[in-house]
């Protein structure tokens, strides 16, 4: 089983990641990745306490709390699991940005978008599609520029997720 799940990662990420040639799709994908930074998270829970009181202050709450949860835990998950990056496994792999930690799984970033989507979901429901939409492009940006694996992506959408509702059933 393990090496068919090996199997699909490879396979997949060498689909995605071949069109790195195109340096339009790339600049894109850089600028997507780089969105899913943390700073933009920051700056909307700031933006949502200034601009709508109680609403707002429960959002960027419930964004701090999940938040302390999923950090830490991306970090144990990085350590205990220790998955090397496709660049430094695939030979073919093209690699377009440097990232910020050794390991590969879980994806942070896609952890941090499918959060923010979620609690975006929850408190904003008419943004919904738009960030969802926002995480799956940050995390899909993730393979196509060579530093994770499609089951990267799919264990940091979990931890985001889980997080998210964690610090919602913790506020409401």
């Amino acid at each position: 089983m393990l090496d068919s799940i090996t199997d699909f990662d490879t396979r997949w990420f060498l689909r995605c990641n071949r069109y790195q040639v195109v340096k339009p799709l790339t600049n894109f994908f850089k600028l997507v990745s780089r969105s899913g930074d943390g700073y933009f998270y920051a700056l909307l829970g700031f933006v949502a306490v200034l601009t709508q009181s109680n609403n707002g202050l429960l959002f960027a709450s419930a964004g701090l709390i999940a938040f302390l949860i999923e950090i830490p835990s991306f970090i144990l998950l990085k350590k205990l699991l220790k998955r090397e990056r496709p660049f430094e496994k695939i030979n073919s792999c093209l690699c377009a940005i440097i990232p910020s930690d050794k390991f590969s799984m879980p994806s942070g970033h896609t952890a941090a978008a499918f959060l923010m989507a979620t609690l975006i979901a929850q408190f904003y429901p008419d943004w919904s599609i738009l960030a969802y939409s926002w995480a799956c492009a940050i995390s899909f940006s993730r393979v196509f520029l060579g530093v994770h694996f499609p089951t990267d992506l799919i264990v940091g959408t979990v931890l985001g997720l889980l997080c998210s509702y964690l610090s919602l059933s913790i506020l409401l």
